[in-house]
């Protein structure tokens, strides 16, 4: 663990050099281009807005100069009654380029949300392999959320500010171009401060992206391991573990905070001796007689509203900042390509007979990773049941993960009926292939909406015959709201052998031509698995069927068995064969005949050959 928090402060070194990456933000504001009128919209109620805001100083120099200095009261209230029209003026405009704006921003949001997620939904799992969950929910949640605030908030600004900025100066070069020339003589300090804070500020908003990212897996896996959590008695580890972590996100924070805000003085600060300048140059003026009191005032409050401007844009700089940092992470996500996928020239899968081959195959789930499996040939013909056994990391999953195309072959091929799966439109094959897994994942809802997932278009008829065929009846029988019973999230109000009992009737809805169980009856009774056997007996029929099993009941009733052992296939055939070869498989289950014979049951019941690690692992080093 301590070597994540030195990967994670490393990280946060680099990201300090990161310059501004302007491609990505051109690249974020091409969403707005479907909202191109409302935008338009926008624009217009900005310029209504900034034009009444920036004429109010130019009209109270009037008032003063004509209204006041020539004593027409008649002037002033007209002049006054103008000021208070373009108030409301300025009013109206902002509340309603807020309400656009903020239109617009959801709509970003939404487009960019749904595209972000529809994208991870298509890669590969490759890409899932070295990523938390909570780090990929930050890209989806906070890493947008902070894009929204840009396009609601900043952009909103930006456009205002500028607009304004723009205005101002035009106005103080046609009032009095000496006085603008004294006005704008320290803009170049503003340039220094910023070139001196920016690339420190980018870096730190930064950081504030990836240290939330870590807050975000860490709570996530602590609330997923809860359990084991408190099994063990480690709260008080979690603890320190995410107050560390918390403490990197609040340092994070604070740096960037402390960094931020030394801009927004140091402009006003500038500010305040352009107004000093501004003012011994409108005295001598004043006094020299070219120059009236009125023009002064107004050109002071235009210089405040000049900087007014410069020092909110400097503060929305921040935020341009920290939204870039978010978009980085998006568009890497975005960015990142499926590793399985269709080929231009992919084919539809026809409908399988079954037939799968095993062409040499050798695959490494990192390049520089020991190969899961090495050399891997086999043969399945249509409607067999394959049993595949062996220990943790003898390569079991990865083969039905080859089947699945889930991953690609590094070396060699997988075809079912002789198609090359990766010459077939990958949906097309998945269609026609169901998988249950060891751990079942129930989705939170209505059981039945759960068994509907295999088949969306399912009947209740179908339903209701799915689950009696898995023995699932009886429990839902007992339930007053029956299909409709509400499962809470990840099946939380099922145990589990009732969600593998679920899982199961979720893929037997789908009527595949191959049935995949991985590990799919470790989980559930001795009495229930039995049920499940003679249900498969019919189920099975006219299908093919890989079965990753540690139980004997299991295996030995299967056409093929497959024995695994560091990545490739040591023994293959059936039951009676594999007994009579007295090889690595006959060891694996005279291992466990002593014990069985004991309990009366025999080697064939329910006791694993491959369900207790020790005797399996010694067996095959021993081989």
């Amino acid at each position: 663990m301590a070597a994540n928090f030195e990967d994670f402060e490393e990280e946060l070194g680099e990201a300090q050099e990161k310059p501004f990456n302007y491609s990505y933000f051109m690249r974020l504001l091409r969403y707005l281009n479907p909202y191109n009128r409302s935008l338009i919209v926008v624009g217009l109620f900005i310029l209504v807005g900034t034009v009444a805001t920036l004429l109010e100083p130019y009209l109270l120099g009037l008032i003063i100069d004509r209204g006041v200095a020539g004593k027409d009261l008649t002037l002033i209230f007209i002049l006054l009654g103008v000021l208070v029209v373009f108030r409301f003026l300025s009013w109206g405009a902002g509340y309603l380029r807020v309400f656009k704006i903020n239109q617009v921003g959801q709509s970003v949001l939404y487009d960019l949300r749904s595209q972000l997620f529809g994208h991870i939904q298509q890669l590969s799992l490759r890409f899932y392999d070295n990523r938390p969950v909570g780090k990929i929910m930050s890209r989806v949640t906070s890493d947008v959320g902070t894009i929204n605030e840009l396009i609601s908030g900043g952009m909103t600004t930006i456009l205002v500010e500028g607009f304004s900025l723009i205005g101002i100066v035009a106005l103080m070069l046609a009032i009095n171009w000496k006085m603008a020339l004294v006005s704008f003589c320290i803009t170049p300090a503003f340039y220094l401060l910023f070139g001196k804070l920016r690339t420190r500020i980018e870096g730190n908003w930064t950081n504030v992206r990836k240290s939330a990212s870590n807050l975000n897996a860490n709570l996530n896996e602590s609330i997923n391991g809860v359990r084991v959590t408190q099994a063990f008695g480690r709260e008080e580890r979690n603890i320190i573990r995410f107050a560390r972590i918390n403490q990197m996100n609040r340092n994070a924070n604070l740096r960037a905070i402390r960094w931020d805000n030394l801009i927004w003085p140091g402009v006003d600060f500038i500010g305040v001796g352009g107004t000093f300048l501004l003012i011994l140059f409108g005295a001598n003026e004043v006094i020299n007689g070219t120059m009236t009191i009125g023009i002064i005032l107004a050109f002071i409050n235009y210089l405040w509203r000049f900087w007014g401007p410069i020092s909110a844009l400097s503060r929305v700089y921040s935020q341009v900042l920290s939204a870039m940092a978010s978009a980085e992470r998006i568009f890497e996500f975005l960015d990142a390509k499926p590793e399985v996928a269709d080929k231009p020239t992919a084919i539809v899968m026809p409908r399988i007979n079954g037939e799968v081959r095993f062409e040499d195959v050798v695959f490494k789930y990192e390049a520089n990773s020991k190969a899961a499996l090495r050399g891997v040939s086999l043969t399945v013909k249509p409607g067999q049941t394959v049993a595949i056994v062996g220990p943790t990391g003898a390569g079991k999953t990865t083969i039905v993960n080859m089947i699945m195309r889930f991953y690609d072959p590094s070396e060699g091929k997988v075809t079912i009926d002789g198609h090359d799966l990766r010459d077939v439109q990958l949906a097309t094959i998945r269609n026609q292939i169901s998988l249950v897994l060891q751990d079942p994942f129930i989705f939170s809802g209505k059981i039945g909406d759960n068994i509907r997932y295999g088949k969306l278009d399912a009947t209740m008829e179908e339903i209701e015959a799915v689950a009696r065929a898995v023995h699932l009846d009886e429990f839902i029988a007992k339930l007053p709201e029956k299909f409709d019973y509400d499962v809470q999230e990840r099946g939380a109000r099922l145990s589990l052998g009732q969600r593998q009992l679920v899982s199961f009737a979720r893929a037997l809805i789908a009527d595949p031509r191959i049935l995949i169980l991985d590990e799919a009856t470790s989980s559930v009774d001795t009495q229930t698995e039995r049920l499940i056997q003679r249900a498969l007996a019919v189920l099975l029929k006219g299908r093919t069927a890989f079965v990753i099993a540690h139980r004997l009941s299991t295996i030995r009733n299967a056409d093929l068995i497959v024995v695994m052992q560091e990545g490739h296939i040591a023994e293959q055939g059936n039951h009676e064969q594999l007994i009579a070869a007295r090889g690595l498989y006959y060891r694996l289950v005279n291992a466990h005949q002593e014990p069985t014979a004991a309990s009366g049951n025999g080697h064939a019941d329910a006791k694993a050959i491959m369900g207790v690690p020790a005797p399996l692992s010694q067996a095959l080093s021993e081989n």
